[in-house]
């Protein structure tokens, strides 16, 4: 049951995203500034969009004789687009932001980590490709890479996904201009 709960909180805040979206908002930027990941997304996305509009109309064509079948498939094929909208959404909407007491690392609606400013020890750019699960490491890379590796002072708790929490030291994410969060934050 905490699994559904997890998964529907998830949904809600992909289609809060797109509502973000669609009226040109964004999430928790108040009183800080904000840096974009996702530009490197859209075009991937936009891809992933396509091919499902596609499979709607060929599914269409492939299930006209089982009205009941049709419809069920139509409903999940346009539930895959909104749902692959939305995420995009949720990426242009949730930045990483940076305010006088903590920086928010986020990516999409997956990730929502607060770091403390004292508990940054160094902060570099250093674009990686390659990213090996490593204990008190978070990595969030956008389209394979990272930009930028912040190394803590003490960890900070990381929740996952579905709420288990891990202590990380290490963190490295993208940003569209990591210049800049590198200058904003030394």
């Amino acid at each position: 049951m905490r699994t559904v709960c997890v998964l529907v909180r998830h949904e809600m805040r992909l289609l809060a995203s797109l509502a973000l979206w669609a009226t040109r908002r964004t999430h928790g930027t108040a009183g800080g500034q904000a840096f974009g990941y996702a530009r490197g997304q859209g075009a991937v996305l936009s891809g992933f969009a396509f091919v499902c509009v596609v499979e709607t109309f060929t599914m269409s064509v492939l299930l006209r004789g089982r009205p009941l079948l049709h419809r069920v498939v139509l409903f999940l094929d346009v539930y895959t687009v909104v749902f692959v909208v939305a995420l995009y959404a949720a990426h242009m909407v949730r930045p990483h932001v940076l305010d006088r007491t903590c920086l928010r690392v986020r990516r999409a609606a997956h990730v929502d980590l607060r770091i403390p400013l004292e508990r940054i020890g160094t902060v570099r750019r250093e674009l990686r490709t390659v990213h090996e699960r490593r204990e008190g490491e978070l990595d969030l890379p956008v389209g394979s890479q990272t930009s930028i590796t912040l190394e803590l002072t003490e960890p900070v708790a990381h929740l996952t996904f579905f709420g288990h929490s891990r202590p990380v030291r290490v963190v490295r994410f993208h940003a569209d201009d990591a210049d800049r969060v590198v200058r904003a934050l030394t």
